[in-house]
């Protein structure tokens, strides 16, 4: 099938396929083409250029874009989204006056959802989190990243991760998946947590690689969660098994999880709202990719990640939601754009670029996703009527989307 997409105001984010992920000042460039038209064969781009280059060809479906702006499908490389029920109640303590450390000190937070998800059903667990993928992708996102985390026994971990492999057989979007055991100790290791470790290691990974279920190693590397110690444990158990690493770290404090994440050659860091000049110089010279997630700053109320400091300094960045029934219990990329660059004062071609060629990076992607290129799947977005892309930002409370192709076929 060969659909031919034509009188495009504007096609952003065109690149060579050697380009991975954008970094630094270049972060403020977005190639683009004006007037132009794009040719898609089955589920990859085939061509593009200026609309009086446009070649001549037999297309099975022809679509008009005039006045629309174009660019590649979102790429969310940090989400929880399977989980069972909400936390509203929770959202309601913070309110009155409760911090994120002190609902979970009370058996909240990541415990609570654990709960939630150790007696849920496979059936309904797969049915909320279809749902939240649905909206996900009506939304603008390409490819996604799932993590477990919110089983905390070897059962629960499991029955998360088959939910998210369920979701990618059935769904055309391309998944990957997160083995996050290692995200809260549940409460019977609290005085005993190296057990929870022993657990995480002897039991859950064995029996997760066994069965194909995770691309990645994830870890809680905070205070009060796994210790910089624990942390690199498991990273090192996950290795033995093809997994790597990808960490939560400095959400709320700096105690050496970026200096461990680099060390074992992290994809991603994320987080990363608390950041020191010595992690900022640990990132530089590395492969590894910062990731922001500014929509859990926003609803928690928590520093930003400072994006114009690691910018500044030379480094990519990439953006994700942190989709989650705790502390962003939105899978909104439009919003997580928008909020980067009215919160962290990042440029709309550096958040454009965070969240496109810089998130497939984080998914280890980027050879097919988050860019206009030849050869690349064929996931785009497709704006209504706006004046330019500077406005999908500036208009952050309204959907801009006009239609959603993915993988070759308009959704």
């Amino acid at each position: 099938m060969t659909t031919l997409i034509t009188n495009i105001k504007e096609l952003l984010q065109i690149r060579d396929i050697s380009i991975k992920k954008i970094s630094g000042k270049a972060m403020k460039i977005l190639p683009s083409i004006k007037n132009a038209f794009l040719i898609i064969e089955n589920d990859v781009i085939l061509d593009f250029g200026k609309m009086k280059d446009l070649p001549k060809i037999n297309a099975t479906k022809t679509i008009d874009a005039t006045g629309k702006i174009i660019l590649p499908s979102w790429c969310d490389s940090h989400t929880h989204l399977v989980y069972a029920g909400n936390r509203e109640g929770e959202f309601v303590d913070r309110i009155n006056g409760l911090s994120y450390e002190e609902i979970a000190n009370k058996g909240g937070g990541i415990l609570n959802s654990a709960k939630k998800l150790q007696e849920i059903s496979f059936d309904d667990l797969y049915k909320q989190s279809a749902k939240r993928l649905e909206e996900v992708i009506a939304l603008g996102t390409g490819c996604i990243e799932i993590k477990s985390g919110y089983g905390l026994t070897v059962d629960a971990e499991i029955k998360m991760l088959k939910v998210a492999k369920k979701l990618a057989k059935n769904y055309n979007i391309s998944i990957k998946t997160t083995f996050l055991g290692a995200h809260a100790f549940p409460l019977k290791y609290k005085e005993n947590k190296n057990a929870y470790v022993d657990l995480i290691c002897n039991e859950m990974l064995p029996k997760i690689a066994s069965e194909n279920l995770a691309d990645y190693i994830d870890v809680f590397c905070e205070t009060g969660y796994f210790n910089v110690e624990q942390t690199e444990r498991i990273i090192l158990e996950g290795k033995k098994y093809g997994l790597i690493p990808k960490l939560h770290v400095n959400q709320f404090t700096s105690i050496g999880g970026v200096q461990i994440g680099v060390k074992h050659n992290a994809l991603s860091l994320d987080h990363l709202e608390i950041l020191t000049d010595n992690d900022l110089n640990s990132l530089k010279n590395s492969e590894t990719m910062p990731v922001a997630l500014p929509s859990c700053s926003y609803f928690l109320s928590i520093p930003y990640t400072p994006a114009r400091k690691i910018i500044d300094a030379g480094l990519p960045i990439t953006l994700a939601t942190d989709y989650n029934p705790g502390s962003t219990p939105s899978g909104n990329m439009n919003f997580v754009v928008a909020t980067a660059c009215i919160k962290m004062k990042m440029t709309p071609e550096e958040a454009i670029n965070a969240a496109t060629i810089n998130g497939a990076y984080a998914m280890n992607l980027e050879t097919t996703h988050g860019s206009i290129t030849k050869g690349k799947k064929a996931n785009l977005i497709i704006t209504k009527n706006i004046n330019s892309y500077a406005f999908i930002p500036y208009a952050f409370g309204s959907n801009l989307i006009d239609t959603v192709i993915l993988n070759g076929k308009v959704i």
